[in-house]
């Protein structure tokens, strides 16, 4: 079986004067980017729809790449890992294969150029994702009109692991406004997952407002001294006390009390664990959080045996020992302590926090020693709105 000779011509001659080829399989039309906007050719099927598009396809790759058999299987193997020549860029968009579309997009090598015709070849919601992870592509004017395509979608996302990437990539500097930014942000009041998004993608920069705790007026000069001197605990320390420090504390608090499935858990695990980088220095993670309190409890007691660091930190602010502690705590605390528990189920809400809390009480705890105030899970959550007044 073969094409139309009538499609065969037409389609040379499109080939011809195009960058980028997109298929329509509903309207079975081929249209083509060129220099001086859309061209289209509508197909002629001499037999089955789907037979027809399959052997458009292996016209396009015959030409294109001078392979005959369509898109190669072999690159449908790793184009998605970003290995493929950048020579080889410009010619897979020629072949109306969204696969080969995502192949571009992820490329090492891909320019704002490539970025454009991509887009217009696959304009959908990984497309755009996958540009914006390019730094070069987001300095470019199509930064701020990727961003913007998914803003308006984000409404009609339910994979909570694709909106905390959308939500961290459209916060990325210099893609949107102020005013958007809030409006995401209250977003997550009724769907925390956004706010994931926020932890991941600016940590230091959370919307909203929050008090420093007490102690920091007391040991800011202290703290500010060891900071200035190379002690990175005693910067992520000062950190923590502030005003900005406070929003994070209560905004990762605030979704572990209520995270909707998995995807957020781990995601939430995952950057507040990033967050606390610096107080990582106990062995690699355990996958259990009694262990990473045990860690915690002896690096604290051995003093400069243990970590220098630490032991100067300790010495410097006595009575803050228990928030150094849950910093130690908090920066072994990802995905790993969670994974027993979600390997023996799929429960999501409710129920997937009531067992997760024999690990996640722990959180709690040190979560309540950071922001100075009383410990709070889901059960005396629970419990307090159903106290009678």
């Amino acid at each position: 079986m073969e094409l139309s000779h009538e499609d065969t011509l037409r389609l040379n001659v499109l080939l011809k004067n195009v960058k980028a080829v997109r298929i329509d399989e509903q309207a079975m039309t081929v249209h083509g980017l060129s220099e001086r906007g859309e061209a289209k050719v509508k197909l002629s099927p001499n037999c089955r729809p789907d037979r027809y598009l399959k052997l458009v396809r292996e016209f396009l790759s015959g030409v294109a790449l001078g392979s005959p058999g369509g898109y190669p299987i072999y690159l449908k193997r790793w184009t998605r890992m970003g290995q493929i020549s950048a020579t080889a860029l410009a010619e897979l968009l020629m072949l109306g294969e969204p696969e080969a579309v995502t192949a571009v997009v992820r490329a090492e090598g891909l320019t704002e150029e490539l970025a454009r015709r991509a887009w217009w070849a696959s304009p959908v919601s990984e497309t755009a994702r996958r540009i914006l992870a390019h730094e070069s592509i987001r300095a470019t004017a199509l930064g701020p009109e990727l961003a913007e395509f998914l803003v308006e979608h984000l409404p009609f996302e339910t994979n909570a692991h694709v909106i905390i990437d959308m939500v961290r990539l459209i916060l990325q500097p210099g893609l949107i406004d102020a005013e958007r930014r809030q409006q995401i942000w209250e977003r997550g009041g009724e769907n925390n997952v956004y706010r994931v998004g926020f932890l991941v993608a600016m940590p230091d920069n959370l919307p909203g407002d929050a008090p420093p705790r007490a102690q920091l007026a007391t040991h800011r000069e202290s703290l500010g001294a060891l900071a200035d001197a190379g002690n990175e605990l005693a910067g992520l320390l000062l950190r923590v006390l502030d005003m900005r420090g406070q929003i994070f504390i209560a905004t990762a608090e605030a979704v572990l009390l209520r995270p909707k499935d998995q995807d957020v858990v781990v995601e939430l695990l995952n950057a507040t664990a990033d967050y606390f980088t610096a107080a990582r220095l106990a062995r690699p993670f355990s996958g259990d959080v009694a262990v990473a309190l045990v860690d915690a409890d002896y690096l604290c007691a051995q003093g400069a045996d243990a970590h220098p660091a630490l032991a100067e930190l300790i010495a410097a602010v006595p009575d803050l020992q228990p928030e150094i502690k849950a910093m130690l705590v908090l920066a072994c605390a990802n995905e790993s302590i969670v994974t027993p528990v979600f390997a023996r189920t799929d429960a999501v809400g409710t129920v997937m926090q009531q067992k997760l809390l024999p690990v996640t009480q722990t959180l709690f705890e040190q979560l309540a020693v950071l922001h100075g105030g009383d410990t709070v899970t889901p059960t005396t959550r629970r419990r307090r709105r159903q106290r009678p007044s």
